[in-house]
């Protein structure tokens, strides 16, 4: 026992038993041996024989609590990891149970599960959050080898492989881990793959394992298996019929000797076949694989096993299983005729406790729990004496004191649905009769049993004295019982909140009050009612009892700032004082120190803070009258409160805000309250119990509690620390013992003396003495129990009955009234009667009845005064409901057409119109704007793809090699193909076929080598590599998957959704406005074809009606013995003519309500009732009304006949008319017969239509019904669609948004594209220009040009350069000039001298001096000259030291070798020169034109990246936005599938009996079309006989691909071989290695034969073209000579023409001068002769082409 702060240490506290089991922990149970079961209790792990009950036990080492145990495979060990601030795990040997190693810093907070491999050589641990830290550990060394994050969420469990110890699973929240260790290059890692669920659904992994192949089973939390392969789901096994392994999850996976157990849930063990398991695969696209198990162990009804162990038991397997229902069962798994039977080893309770009680007697104490059951145990020898269980879970207990049952076997139970049982303990061996006889040493039996609360029953108290019992409850109720033979109630107070605790005041007390502590901060305080001071008669509510209220007010925030304060200011003093301190030992040391205060600014102190919740109250006792402490959770922890009672009264106990007095501070208990606080009066302790599970004992010197005396205290973790929160704390009788009970479903008990402080007047062993039976139990009936959780309470049930009581009185009241009134109204009949039986003259009149006609009046003024209060009353009521008329019939009846019936004539057949409905509105834009809103953007995107796509698949430019091998392919069509027909001759024939047989030789070669290579290359290129996949196997893959047959269902995961089947709210009300339609038009048409049946049917009767009388009249001039019954005429029912139904007045409606008026009146006859007949009258008079006519109208023709027959019987009829008449007779009756026929044929054949038209209603009625179950679902969809549509419409508006946006910079990034397409062109242009000026400047040097370098690099001179020479040439030319100017000066020199010589003369003795002097000035001049000179050289220097400057003067130190290239140098030509400098200024101008255009083209193209990567986003984001809409279509038509759709179906189509029957559910079934069906079962045959076939040829496979490894090694050898011998020959002949194919691909020089080719062909074209030409000019030279020729005779026949001209002109005049006279008067005849004629043929002339015009006329008119 860990003590804290106790002054002394003695043997108090030593545990002495455990009776609880934590059984809903995943794994808390360990078996060391076959007797010795171990388990985690609380804070410590318990070892305890099965056969002596011995317990051993094993505290926390750090008092945090235990996390794990496990044992060790040699079961020489067991660790066991524990909870807290750095947790340890703790290796423990056994038997001997001592600490063996300590393992540390594995997990930050707690461990969770721990697992040594199969030779026990290692351990791997799990840890809690945040770390969850894997770590593996060796042990026996205290190292950790490895570690590793496990997962980010909870991990349940981790298991070393049996096989391979090197593998690790771990699993958890929606996970599961596969872990091995691998040796790396670093050292050994721990490397995880995280299992993939993929189309499963993810489930919590509770149990897996590992099979001996390295495949993986886990359990799911459906109950199915699933097999892992690779981190995948293989297959997810299932039971025949996809039933589940196991109802509920699997908890559990042991494989064991070759066999695989799974352990559920369901309270049921199955054993699997491994075999099967591991070798299953998917038949289909669920994954299901089903199997039946090999046997099956079911352990009961409420049995749920977490976890099972394997041990050996004299050399035979048992299992011990943990059942989370409370027990600990040993279980034989053989499975044989020799198997023994399950058995229970121990019980115990379920979940945590919630009550506990301790007998006054005895070593006997009773626990409840919400598992529904109550157990007595003995705590004197440590066992479990009696259980009884019931309905509902038990929430409250107390033992009833001595006072009330002095034989001590008395208990009183709540339990959660608010019932209260009172159960007494006795020993069945003393009832009379079973001495000896029973086998239990006691019994529990039910006494009484009653329900005072609808909620849950949280408190118990028996008062001081036994008369009164009181319950509280959730429901704010407190119930009060007396207490005698049976619990009687007294009554019921109401409380502010729900009921934490109650207690009774003690004896020391003067009266007897009830403390109430409410869960939200109230303390109530009443006195002990008595029975029969209340009026219970109409219920148990007691409103006047004296009540005390106590509303808690925080104050805790208000104690901190005290203390703030306080520390605030003992800091003040202390640094004033160290400050006085210091000044005084400064005036010590002589020195002056200026008292100065520095004010330093203080913090501000912390606001008042209350809780806006006020904080539950946990606990509580009485201090004194009306005093009582409280402890208190939430914000207010930390402190005991003292409270009292205020003694002025306030109606609202809400308002009130009540503080404590005075408080206690507790140690470290803020964040750990106290829970329970319990006293032991022998030895002055006051026990609590706190959240924490930890239990604290503070010694009480004095009475009253203080801070003071509640300083000490023995502190002792008990419980566990996080859900072990101490639900009770008790002493025993005589209070040796103490005992506690937890939330960890523990209860234990401690030793409160050691052996040597017990009292001498306590015995040293302690002994149960059970309490006898009653006398006369063994002759009652048992207590009939409340087993419905409804069950009327006390209360409830007395409102009921006095309900019951007041209904019954009313209805005797009323009863007895009706008789009254019935017996004064049958006298006043009688009166009436009486008066009616009178003579005339003596009845009274109705007025004389009146006794007073005042009273009358005045009744009808009161009437009227009613009236109209009433309809002030009613008059909004009545416009209300007015217009709510007027709304319904404007949406029922306006909108509605009458519903008509049309009725058989002959038979009971009727049919009726469809209600029908204007059609709605609110679809006509959705049907007339069909296209959805979103259809142009999805179809410009759409349109934005393709064309995307199409220029990706044009390429943009074509590859260098490939514009070879394209020019190689034309040269080559050229050289094959003759496209010209020429004459060539014979040679030129032959060389070109020469040629021809070379390339195609080359050719052959060439093609020979490539295909070689391109052979080589695919071969290598299909060469496979390890993981390859062939890809037409791949394509075959999915060509089955798609075309499988595979009826994916909607709810399916993998189902895709195509653009056409997208739903949306337009299409969805588009396809409803479509069906109503529909439905609509059918249903008009029906009712139109009804409606004509009924006009039919109106024509019909006016026609039987125009028959029937002429058959009267027919009848009129008959016998009456021969005439046939005439047919009725059919009358129209009301229902036919609906119309009439409307048609209403205020007397009718105040008829109606007479008449129902009338019906209400419970002895008047019905029958009698005129406002019945007048409204029968009202809607029935047409048809009775005709009748009668027809039949009066009958009845008198028929009198007349009579009459008229009657007065032609006076006379005789003679012979003639008696055959007239007989004539008439059989005529009238053939007409007779013959209009009756008429009319039944009429009416036949009417009745035939009506039942035609019926039959054909009937089938459209089937039709209708589908529709409108059809209509239902979509008007269920669309409302779906309509809550989906607004956050479809956000994403369709971003996609819309986004392919705006693409699309305009798409058309930017054209516009980009265009533009540098055009500077490309514009580049190639100027590279172009360059070229050509480099190639014209090339031709215009010539050949040899020796000025060439230097024209070129005055051509290649930069701008920069040719400014800086520029620059020279100025300073060259002003060298020039002062060049010109020192030969001018030495010109002028030389004259001097040449003065000076002359003046010296001859012999000068003064000469050498004179010439000293001038040559001393020319010096000067010179000096002056070179300096110069000088600096001009210097200046010239430093600019050709430039590095721009690209001439040969840089490298030249002479000025002859050096060219001017301003200057045209000698030898050059000065065209040529000038040209250079020409073209060096458009070479010059192109370089700046180029780099312009590349900075441009630069410029966008980098524009074109920057808009081409947000291309790329926008199109990232607008894919992800269409996946995004996709998986909102999903989950749409998701929410869609889960609507529920009828489909009509026949009861042959059912084909999915259960045993021969119809089964209930149809849920799990499908609908399907028989072909379908059909073909599916011939696929699964087919499927089959390809698997058959496919493991056929997989096994040929291996076995072919095992043979081609073997001739693939001999091939690479045969090779190797190969090449060896083929260099060796190499070597041999040539003296090195060749290649082939470089000399075959070069032996023929193809272009020079080409050109060789061309030659000859073009000189064989220059000779033919000459020779053509001297022919022609052969030609040309005979036709001139035969020009010549022909010129030469024409001119010989001139002259010969002239001649003989001027002979005849000689011989005219001649005769002109000797005959002139004679033929003067013939002349001028023939002159006028001559006129008229040539007149005459100028008209015919004109005739002729007359006529000619009409025949081109007539000639263009036919054609």
């Amino acid at each position: 026992m860990i003590i804290v702060k106790s002054p002394q240490n003695h043997k108090k506290g030593l545990r002495r038993h455990s009776f609880g089991y934590d059984c809903t922990r995943p794994v808390n149970l360990m078996m060391m041996d076959g007797h010795t079961v171990g388990y985690i209790a609380g804070n410590q792990v318990v070892l305890q024989n099965l056969r002596t009950k011995y317990q051993k036990y094993i505290r926390s080492s750090r008092g945090g609590g235990i996390g794990f145990i496990t044992a060790h495979p040699s079961k020489e060990y067991f660790a066991v990891g524990e909870k807290g601030k750095k947790p340890n795990i703790v290796i423990y040997t056994y038997p001997s149970v001592r600490p063996y190693r300590i393992l540390k810093g594995g997990t930050e907070v707690a461990y969770v599960f721990g697992d040594f491999n199969r030779t026990g050589t290692l351990l791997a641990s799990v840890g809690s959050s945040p770390d969850y830290m894997l770590t593996i550990w060796d042990w026996k060394q205290e190292e950790t080898l490895l570690r590793s994050k496990a997962f980010a969420q909870d991990v349940y469990k981790v298991m070393f492989s049996a096989e391979n110890e090197e593998h690790l699973t771990t699993g958890g929240s929606g996970h599961i881990r596969f872990w091995k260790m691998a040796l790396t290059l670093t050292g050994l890692k721990l490397q995880g793959a995280l299992g993939r669920f993929g189309k499963t659904a993810v489930s919590d992994i509770l149990s897996f394992v590992e099979l001996p192949d390295g495949k993986v089973v886990s359990g799911t939390e459906w109950g199915n298996l699933l097999l892992w392969e690779g981190g995948l789901i293989k297959v997810e096994l299932c039971q025949v019929g996809h039933k589940p392994c196991h109802e509920g999850p699997v908890s559990q996976l042991i494989f064991d000797e070759g066999e695989l157990y799974s352990v559920g849930k369901d309270g049921v063990i199955r054993m699997w076949n491994f075999e099967v398991i591991d070798t299953a695969d998917p038949v289909d696209d669920t994954g299901l694989v089903e199997m039946e198990p090999m046997n099956e162990l079911w352990l009961g009804k409420n049995v749920s096993l977490n976890f099972m162990t394997k041990i050996l038991d004299h050399g035979q397997p048992f299992w011990y299983a943990q059942d989370t229902s409370g027990a600990i069962w040993k279980l034989d798994l053989t499975f044989s005729n020799m198997t023994h039977d399950p058995e229970r080893v121990c019980t115990f309770h379920s979940g945590r406790i919630e009550a506990i009680g301790v007998s006054p007697f005895t070593c006997l104490m009773a626990t409840t729990a919400l598992d529904r059951s109550v157990r007595i145990y003995d705590f004197g020898s440590n066992s479990q004496l009696s259980v009884i269980k019931f309905k509902q879970g038990g929430t409250a207990l107390t033992w009833a004191p001595a006072v009330v049952n002095p034989e001590g076997g008395l208990i009183a139970v709540g339990f959660e649905d608010g019932v209260v049982r009172i159960i007494e303990v006795y020993d069945p061996k003393l009832l009379p009769g079973r001495e000896g006889q029973a086998k239990e040493s006691a019994e529990i039996n039910l006494k009484q049993v009653f329900k005072p609360h609808a909620a849950a029953v949280t408190a118990l108290a028996y008062e001081r004295k036994g008369d009164v019992f009181a319950t509280g409850s959730k429901d704010k109720t407190v119930f009060f019982f007396a207490i005698e033979d049976e619990y009687k109630p007294i009554g019921f107070i109401c409380v502010p909140g729900p009921v934490q605790a109650l207690q009774w005041s003690p004896r020391s007390h003067d009266k007897s009050t009830l403390l109430i502590l409410c869960e939200n901060g109230f303390a109530v305080q009443v006195p002990a009612p008595l029975l029969g001071k209340q009026d219970t008669a109409t219920t148990y509510h007691m409103k006047n009892l004296p009540t005390q209220y106590f509303h808690f007010y925080s104050i805790k925030s208000r104690i901190k700032l005290e203390e703030e304060i306080v520390r605030r200011e003992k800091e003040k003093q202390e640094k004033e004082k160290a400050r006085l301190e210091w000044i005084k030992q400064q005036k010590e040391m002589g020195l002056e120190v200026e008292e100065i205060k520095e004010e330093e600014p203080e913090e501000p102190l912390p606001p008042i803070y209350i809780p806006e919740e006020p904080s539950p109250i946990l606990c509580g006792f009485y201090s004194a009258p009306g005093k009582f402490w409280l402890s208190l959770g939430g914000y207010d922890s930390g402190f005991l409160y003292h409270c009292e009672f205020p003694h002025d009264e306030e109606e609202d106990p809400e308002k009130r805000k009540d503080e404590p007095f005075d408080v206690i501070p507790m140690e470290d208990t803020n964040d750990n309250p106290i829970h329970q606080i319990s006293f032991c009066t022998s030895n002055p302790l006051m026990f609590c119990g706190m959240q924490d599970g930890s239990l604290r004992a503070y010694p009480l010197s004095v009475k009253d509690l203080s801070a003071d005396v509640l300083k000490d205290y023995w502190y002792m973790n008990v419980h566990d620390n996080d859900n072990g929160q101490i639900r009770g704390i008790c002493c025993s009788h005589d209070e040796r013992c103490l005992i506690t009970c937890g939330g960890d479903g523990n209860i234990f008990t401690f030793d409160l003396w050691s052996e040597e402080e017990l009292p001498k007047e306590l015995p040293k062993e302690l002994k149960v003495i059970i309490p006898p039976p009653r006398s006369g139990l063994e002759k009652e009936k048992a207590t009939e129990d409340i087993k419905d959780p409804d069950a009327y309470t006390i209360e409830e049930y007395k409102q009921k009955k006095e309900y019951e009581r007041k209904m019954k009185e009313a209805e005797e009241k009323k009863n007895k009234k009706r008789k009254e009134l019935s017996a004064l109204r049958q006298d006043f009949v009688c009166l009436l009667q009486k008066n009616q039986e009178l003579p005339k003259h003596m009845q009274l009149h109705r007025e004389e009845f009146e006794i007073d006609h005042r009273i009358l009046e005045e009744l009808n003024r009161q009437t009227l005064q009613r009236i109209q209060l009433v309809q002030e009353k009613l008059a909004w009521e009545h416009e209300k409901q007015l217009i709510g008329l007027q709304k319904l019939q404007t949406q029922f009846r306006d909108s509605l057409e009458f519903t008509l019936t049309v009725h058989a004539i002959q038979s009971n057949h009727q049919i009726s119109t469809y209600s029908l409905l204007t059609v709605s509105e609110k679809y006509a834009q959705c049907k007339k704007h069909g296209d959805s809103k979103w259809t142009v953007p999805k179809e410009k995107w759409t349109a934005l793809k393709e064309a995307e796509q199409a220029e990706e698949e044009i390429p943009r430019e074509t590859s260098p090699v490939h514009r070879e091998s394209i020019a190689f392919e034309k040269e080559a069509e050229m050289l094959e193909t003759p496209e010209v027909q020429k004459p060539t001759t014979h040679y030129i024939e032959s060389r070109r076929e020469k040629i021809r047989r070379l390339v195609k030789k080359y050719d052959a070669l060439k093609a020979k080598i490539m295909k070689r290579r391109a052979e080589w290359h695919e071969l290598y290129k299909s060469k496979p590599r390890d993981i390859y996949e062939d890809s037409r196997d791949a394509e075959e893959i999915k060509e089955a998957q798609e075309n499988i047959g595979c009826y994916r269902l909607k709810t399916a995961t993998n189902y895709t959704l195509t653009e056409d089947e997208h739903i949306s709210t337009e299409k969805k009300m588009m396809q409803l406005a479509t069906l109503e339609d529909l439905m609509h038009n059918m249903k008009v048409n029906m009712n139109k074809e009804i409606v004509s049946l009924r006009d039919l049917k109106v024509s019909i009767i006016d026609e039987i009606k125009s028959l029937v009388k002429e058959v009267k009249s027919t009848q009129a001039s008959l016998d009456v013995s021969e005439h046939l019954p005439i047919p009725l005429i059919p009358q129209l029912h009301p229902d036919e003519v609906p119309e009439k139904i409307v048609e209403y007045n205020s007397d009718v409606l105040l008829k109606f309500k007479e008449e129902q008026e009338a019906k209400a009146k419970l002895k008047e006859p019905l029958e009698g009732c005129p406002s019945s007949r007048a409204f029968r009258h009202v809607f029935l008079q047409t048809p009775p009304v005709e009748e009668d006519n027809s039949m009066a109208q009958a009845g008198d023709a028929s009198a007349v006949v009579t009459e008229e027959a009657f007065e032609m019987e006076k006379t005789e009829p003679t012979e003639i008319e008696l055959e007239i008449l007989k004539r008439e007779k059989i005529k009238n009756l053939y007409l007779q017969e013959t209009l009756i026929k008429k009319i039944n044929a009429v009416v036949t054949n009417f009745d035939a239509e009506l039942r035609l038209l019926r039959h054909k209603k009937l089938k459209m009625d089937l039709q209708m019904k589908s529709a409108g179950l059809r209509c239902i679902t979509c008007c269920e969809e669309l409302l779906i669609l309509k809550k989906l549509e607004i956050h479809e419409d956000l994403l369709e508006e971003r996609i819309c948004a986004l392919i705006n946006e693409q699309e305009d910079i798409q058309s930017k990034l054209k516009c980009y594209l265009a533009q540098m397409e055009d500077r490309k062109c514009e580049i190639v242009m100027l590279q172009e220009r360059e070229k050509a000026l480099y190639a014209s400047f090339e031709a215009s040097l010539g050949e040899n040009n020796e000025f060439a370098d230097f024209l070129t690099d005055i051509l290649k001179t930069e701008v920069e350069c040719v400014e800086r020479k520029s620059k020279l040439k100025c300073y060259l030319a002003q060298m020039e000039d002062r060049k010109c100017e020192i030969v001018m000066l030495q010109e002028r020199e030389k004259a001097l001298y040449a003065s000076f010589e002359a003046s010296l003369g001859e012999n000068n003795e003064f000469a050498d001096f004179l010439t000293d002097i001038l040559k001393t000035e020319v010096e000067c001049v010179e000096r002056k000259v070179g300096r110069e000179a000088d600096e001009e050289n210097k200046n010239e220097e430093e600019d050709d030291k430039k590095p721009d400057l690209k001439t040969d003067e840089e490298n030249c130190g002479s000025e002859d070798v050096v060219f001017e290239d301003s200057i045209c140098p000698e030898g050059c030509s000065e065209d040529l020169f000038l040209n250079t400098i020409q073209l060096r200024q458009q070479r010059i101008s192109i370089e700046k034109a180029l780099a312009e255009e590349k900075k441009v083209a630069a410029d966008l193209k980098k524009e074109y990246n920057a808009l081409a990567k947000k291309a790329k986003e926008i199109e990232t984001s607008l894919d992800a936005t269409n996946r995004e809409l996709e998986a909102f279509q999903w989950e749409k038509l998701h929410r869609l599938n889960e609507l529920y759709v009828v489909v009509p179906l026949r009861l042959h189509q059912v084909q999915c009996l259960v045993d021969g029957k119809m089964p209930r559910d149809f849920s799990q079934t499908l609908v399907f079309t028989n072909q379908s069906l059909q073909y599916l079962e011939k696929r699964i045959v087919d499927l089959r006989n390809e698997k058959i076939m496919q493991r056929e040829i997989h096994k040929k496979a291996r076995e072919q691909h095992k043979q081609l490894l073997q001739d693939k090694k001999e091939m690479e050898m045969e090779i190797q071989r190969l090449e060896e011998r083929c260099n060796h020959l190499m070597m041999e002949k040539f003296g090195r290695l060749v290649d082939f194919e470089a000399v075959q691909a070069h032996s023929v020089n193809i272009p020079m034969e080409q050109m060789k080719v061309r030659i000859m062909e073009k000189e064989y074209e220059h000779f033919v073209e000459l020779k053509e030409w001297q022919e022609r000019i052969v030609g040309l030279q005979h036709q001139l000579t035969m020009l010549t020729r022909e010129n030469t005779s024409k001119l010989h026949q001139l002259n010969k023409f002239c001649h003989e001209k001027h002979q005849l002109e000689t011989e005219l005049e001649s005769l002109t001068t000797g005959q002139g006279g004679e033929f003067e008067g013939t002349q001028s005849s023939d002159i006028k002769e001559t006129a008229r004629l040539e007149s005459r043929l100028m008209h015919m002339n004109y005739e002729v082409a007359l006529l000619r015009k009409e025949i081109n006329h007539g000639r263009i008119d036919g054609r």
